[in-house]
């Protein structure tokens, strides 16, 4: 594990931080890697979580988007009450998602996180076009990088909200019916990423619509 210091903490959403690390000597990643954070203080070193990067690799510094669940005295709500320069360990990247081709993204709220560094990086890259998302929270107030999603040029974006009723969004679930409407065509690849029962319930929905098992790809 790298000992590593908190350069920038900002808020994101009410319950979401964006948290600036400094990148350790060596550490070397792509986009769509992911790592895994563990508080410096007693009790808490061998306590692991997987965290993606947000932030691309050519930048000097590591970028973590966080959403804190305070129901939980767990890691992720302990690193939401750390402050600038306090020191976090870091362990080696892994690889989670690889962008292979435009696709259809799903997210469901923090799932955005894995997906933010491919979507800047085809950005940056002029390459976003044919890339859709469809992005599933609660309400208005917890879509993450909202703005910053939709000013993408050439990234097709729905949300879709359980809980509000906006105009311009989409109310409900991700269901059959809905993926039909917003995907006319589903001869695409999809990357899903979310909680795990959302995860569940749309590889049941993508198999009902005969969406190739081989075109979606999975993570927690």
């Amino acid at each position: 594990m790298h000992k590593t210091n908190i350069l920038k903490i900002d808020k994101v959403t009410h319950d979401v931080k964006r948290f600036r690390i400094a990148e350790p000597e060596d550490f070397e990643f792509n986009v769509g890697d992911a790592t895994e954070i563990a508080l410096d203080e007693d009790g808490w070193r061998d306590e692991k979580r997987p965290f993606t990067m947000t932030s691309l690799p050519e930048e000097k510094s590591l970028e973590f988007t966080i959403k804190g669940y305070p129901e939980h005295d767990g890691v992720t709500e302990k690193l939401h009450k750390l402050k600038e320069g306090d020191t976090v360990l870091i362990a080696e990247p892994f690889k989670t998602f690889r962008y292979e081709e435009p696709g259809v993204f799903i997210a469901g709220g923090a799932g955005i996180t894995p997906f933010m560094a491919i979507f800047r990086h085809l950005d940056k890259e002029g390459k976003l076009a044919g890339n859709q998302l469809i992005f599933a929270n609660k309400t208005c107030a917890d879509i993450i990088y909202k703005d910053e999603l939709e000013a993408m040029n050439g990234l097709k974006v729905d949300h879709v909200l359980s809980d509000e009723d906006t105009a311009g969004t989409h109310h409900g679930e991700i269901d059959a019916d809905l993926l039909k409407d917003l995907v006319p065509d589903l001869d695409k690849r999809f990357y899903l990423c979310g909680p795990p029962p959302m995860m569940e319930a749309l590889e049941d929905v993508l198999k009902s619509l005969d969406v190739e098992p081989d075109s979606v790809d999975f993570s927690e």
